[in-house]
This record gives C-alpha cells, structure tokens and sequence, in this order.
C-alpha cells in the first residue's frame, strides 16, 4: 500500500529531528564546556594574580614603613587563596562526559557553594582589611614616635578635653567600629559586586544556555 503525502512528511520531519537532535545536544556540550573551561582560565588567573599582588604589597609596605598592614593583608590574602584553591580543585573534578545539561546543573552546584563559603569568608575579610590599613598607618615611624601617637597628641593639642581609652580618642574607636560592622554587614553583598564585575558575563552565558536547554527539555 502506498504511503500517503501525510505519512511521508511525518517520517521526513522525524528522520530530520532524529538528526537534529545529536547536533544541538553536541552543539551544547561544547558550549557548556567551553564556557566553564573559560571561567576556570579566568579563575585560576585570578588566584594567581592575588598571590602575585600579595608578595608585592608585602614588599612595598616593607619600604613604606607599613609592614604590619603588609603583614596582615598577605594572611588574609592567603587565607582566601588556599580555601578558593580547594574549591577550584572541586570544581575541576566535575566530570565533562556528562550531558550538558548535568554539566551546567553541577557548575550551578559547585557556583552555589562556592558563593555560600566566600560570602561567610567576606564578613571578616573585608573588615580585617580596614582595620590592617588603619594598624599599618598608626604604627608608622613618624620621626621616632608612631603616627597614631602623633595624631593623638595634635588632636589632644587642639582638645584637651577629649574622652582617650588606652590612649585612643573614644570618637576614633567608634568610628573605626561602625565602618568594621557596616564592612561586616555589607561583606557579602560587597563580595557579590566584586564577583558579578569579574565573572558576570561569564555567569550570564551559562544562566541563558541553561534555560535553553531547559526549554528544548519541555
């Protein structure tokens, strides 16, 4: 029996998205790997840039005379390298010969984590490094006496009056406490804007070729 014009086109759209397909889901699976391959590049450069930038600051703070702020911002700074390493070594045991689509779910998981223990990371780091400036400045050399005793001594000049604890005007400690806390309370959101500048076009790929593939899933 002769097959309709019906039938013919029905097996004809059928053999073509049977070879459709196999293409769109490895035109997807290069694209996921290429673009999380691409966020590892930028992710390990920027490790490395850190540790670079650490070194230098440290040196630079030697001749300045502000090694203690070099000091305390190369441990923070290493602090973050080696817990963000761990999570990149994580993240680079994501098996590619999966589906996309379980690729892309498995980068979302490991991005998930990644931004919960940084954010938690944040809430100290950020504050550690205001207080390593202001550390570095008020043990400075000023011609034999530390610069924060100096200051103290013009502002006592000027205000003999003025509230000290432990030889700290009482307004500097709580100014220097409300930026901490605020520093504190705005550390993830800070760490949110810092990585959304670096990676959020990377990230915005990878959301938009999920949602393709999710919809080609319905």
């Amino acid at each position: 029996m002769e097959k309709s014009i019906e039938n013919i086109w029905k097996e004809g759209f059928l053999k073509s998205d049977a070879l459709v397909a196999p293409k769109l889901n490895n035109l997807y699976n290069k694209k996921s790997i290429h673009i999380i391959d691409k966020f590892k590049r930028m992710f390990r450069i920027n490790l490395i840039a850190i540790v670079a930038f650490s070194f230098v600051f440290l040196i630079v703070t030697f001749f300045l005379g502000i090694f203690l702020m070099g000091v305390i911002f190369f441990v923070a700074l290493t602090v973050l390298v080696i817990i963000n390493k761990r999570l990149f070594n994580d993240l680079k045991k994501i098996h590619k010969g999966v589906s996309s689509y379980q690729y892309l779910k498995a980068f979302n998981q490991w991005k998930q984590k990644m931004l919960a223990i940084n954010k938690r990371l944040a809430l100290f780091f950020y504050p550690v490094i205001f207080l390593s400036i202001i550390i570095g400045f008020w043990f400075k050399d000023a011609e034999g006496i530390p610069l924060g005793q100096r200051l103290v001594g013009e502002v006592l000049y000027g205000f003999p009056d003025i509230y000290l604890i432990q030889g700290v005007p009482l307004i500097a400690i709580i100014v220097i406490s409300l930026i901490v806390g605020l520093l504190a309370l705005f550390g993830g959101r800070i760490y949110q804007w810092d990585l959304n500048l670096v990676y959020g076009r990377v990230f915005k790929k990878l959301e938009e070729l999920m949602t393709d593939i999710e919809e080609l899933k319905k």
